[in-house]
């Protein structure tokens, strides 16, 4: 049985989505979309058929934003996050999202070919809040191997 690596990170809008000072965000989101699907690794992301998922919701909350993404393994996702274009933008989190109060990533281990949904992203992230790391839903910091 072959795994791929899922993650869904969240953030809160600290303003309405069309405030112009989320204008940097918004603008290059297609952007940075785009480099994640260039990316060794990549796999899947969850978007709608504007091709983002802004529109998608894990909360009642529509300030709380969601992506969600499939890679073939932990280094890809970390090579994109923290060394391509994208960590630009994850170092200006804090001017566009507020604290969120709980984990705002969870990553896990799903079969190749399984495309999580936002639900169950959510439900990782409430295990995450509510176990720590653990095989079901860690972070980057404490990782764990795929299921043998």
């Amino acid at each position: 049985m072959t795994y791929h690596l899922a993650q869904i990170n969240v953030g809160h809008l600290r303003l309405p989505a069309e405030d112009p000072r989320n204008a940097d965000f918004f603008d290059n989101l297609e952007r940075i979309n785009a480099v994640a699907e260039d990316s060794a690794g990549f796999i899947w992301r969850l978007k709608d058929d504007s091709g983002n998922a802004t529109a998608i919701h894990a909360y009642n909350d529509p300030a709380i934003l969601v992506n969600l993404s499939v890679w073939d393994a932990i280094e890809s996702l970390q090579l994109f996050a923290y060394r391509s274009e994208h960590v630009k933008f994850l170092r200006r989190r804090t001017e566009w999202f507020s604290d969120f109060g709980a984990p705002i990533l969870a990553l896990w281990w799903v079969r190749a070919g399984h495309h999580p949904t936002a639900g169950e992203g959510r439900n990782m992230l409430d295990h995450l809040a509510a176990h720590g790391s653990t095989p079901t839903a860690f972070t980057f910091r404490e990782k764990f191997l795929a299921p043998q």
